[in-house]
């Protein structure tokens, strides 16, 4: 048995954010008319964290796959990375195992590349100015996603303690992804006046007022991936015009936002839009400059499925 084994390094030469982007759009639209076997991934609590075990296949047969991801928060204390995670590619056709991937990368990339693809189908044309709450590992990608579907001249970051922000800040700007990058004190000060805001913690409690999200701007919520964790308060859920998720099932059993917007009745399951039917033309999106309108995502298997596949296919051309 021949088994491919790609690593951070390896990744990052062969994948890029606009390719990213590309293959996790085909991802939702295929998932939208059901061409991907998708569970909703299964959990496994642990001390101190969770161990979720994501499967996909795409019917069409040309991927296979699982992913094993694990989020420790306390391992900030420890100097390690709060998520670990590696991605396993089976043959479709011999159920022969083909490669292992280092996925920590890799989930950022695809976690970022669906705010990519959601920002591209529901933010104005014209938005350029970039808020996102948490400098976490995701952060980085989150606003390389967004940069890469609009021109987005200004990005403000407020984070926990403020040192994450700044040294967001600094990198996003010496490495050139946007023209200013500027750490700030507190959420409303980066939330008001933007046009795109990014949720990225793993915060149980809303970590925005909805007073400060101004008519026309679109929202990324992609931090929460349980149902006790809500990044989003449920007065902007009800007053978006469009809630958009990755899967309808997976919000309906994971998303905080979405539980509590259901209870409130400030939503009805009817409300939620899967991105692949916006993507794909099924649904409509945004239809006008003064709709808020928000993406929630809790993270799904084909977005790995897909980018893996991509990074074994430029491999195999090296």
């Amino acid at each position: 048995m021949q088994l491919q084994i790609l690593d951070e390094a390896t990744l990052t030469r062969l994948l890029d954010m606009p390719s990213a982007v590309r293959a996790v759009r085909e991802g939702f639209a295929a998932l939208a008319v059901g061409g991907v076997d998708v569970p909703v991934r299964t959990a496994l609590e642990a001390p101190g964290g969770v161990t979720l075990f994501m499967p996909a296949q795409l019917r069409d047969g040309t991927a296979l796959g699982l992913k094993v991801v694990s989020v420790r928060p306390d391992n900030r204390q420890r100097g390690l990375a709060s998520i670990h995670a590696v991605m396993l590619l089976v043959d479709p056709e011999t159920g022969m195992p083909a490669a292992v991937l280092d996925a920590e990368w890799l989930t950022a990339l695809r976690t970022g590349a669906a705010t990519g693809v959601a920002t591209d189908a529901l933010a104005r044309s014209d938005a350029s100015v970039l808020a996102v709450i948490g400098a976490g590992a995701q952060a980085f990608h989150q606003v390389e996603a967004v940069a890469a579907v609009r021109t987005i001249e200004r990005v403000r970051i407020v984070s926990r303690t403020g040192a994450s922000a700044r040294r967001l800040a600094r990198r996003l700007t010496e490495v050139g992804i946007v023209p200013l990058a500027e750490p700030v004190a507190s959420a409303s000060h980066a939330v008001r006046g933007a046009d795109i805001v990014v949720t990225v913690t793993d915060s149980a409690t809303p970590v925005l007022d909805a007073r400060d999200v101004a008519d026309g701007v679109h929202v990324n919520a992609v931090g929460g991936y349980r149902t006790d964790m809500s990044e989003l308060p449920v007065e902007l859920m009800g007053r978006a015009a469009l809630v958009v998720v990755d899967q309808r099932e997976a919000a309906l059993a994971e998303s905080g936002e979405v539980a509590a917007a259901l209870e409130a009745g400030a939503l009805v399951e009817g409300d939620l839009v899967e991105l692949g039917e916006v993507v794909s033309g099924i649904r409509a999106g945004r239809v006008g400059p003064d709709q808020v309108t928000v993406f929630k995502s809790v993270g799904n298997a084909v977005q790995d499925l897909v980018v893996a596949r991509l990074a074994l296919e430029r491999a195999a051309q090296d």
